[in-house]
């Protein structure tokens, strides 16, 4: 793969949205620092609280959960940047709860999506260190959310009825 200097947010619509993303083979290359450091420069410009690769038109599995109060999520709680390679979620609770939830590769829209209360993760680092992780909560639905980018899915892909997606516009008048 060529080196990509400036990104743009792939939109609904475009094919590496729906494909499944490849493994990170060389977790460590300079390939995959740059692919980090251009979602990273990417998800602060978007005020977003996650991107996934495929979402900057990169098809691997890489994650990125930012999870900071803006614009977008004015309640998100604050956490440090987590960079998550070749993520697989082993463990879920049996609980769910539907929220509101938006897209930075389908703007303008809302949805409540069901998700997992609590999950288990293992993922790499860049360090290419093995790690396994509980999330709760917001932050269990960004990491579902952006698993799903992973493997082809979009959270529209989950709503449940048709009457759970809203405009943005309409979403901001009611929070």
């Amino acid at each position: 793969m060529s080196i990509i200097t400036e990104t743009k947010i792939a939109k609904l619509g475009e094919k590496v949205l729906r494909k499944k993303a490849k493994k990170v083979k060389d977790v460590k290359s300079e390939e995959t620092k740059k692919i980090v450091s251009l979602m990273l420069e990417t998800l602060k410009k978007s005020n977003g609280v996650g991107l996934a690769a495929p979402q900057i038109s990169i098809s691997k599995q890489i994650m990125i959960i930012s999870s900071k109060p803006n614009s977008r999520y004015p309640n998100a709680p604050i956490m440090k940047d987590l960079v998550l390679i070749n993520p697989k979620i082993i463990k879920t609770s049996k609980g769910k709860n539907k929220d509101w939830e938006g897209c930075l590769s389908i703007p303008g829209i809302r949805a409540k999506v069901p998700r997992y209360n609590k999950i288990e993760v293992k993922y790499k680092t860049l360090e290419n260190e093995k790690k396994t992780i509980v999330f709760k909560d917001f932050i269990a639905r960004i990491f579902q959310h952006e698993y799903d980018h992973l493997i082809g899915f979009v959270y529209i892909d989950r709503v449940e009825t048709n009457k759970d997606i809203i405009s943005e516009e309409v979403y901001f008048k009611t929070i």
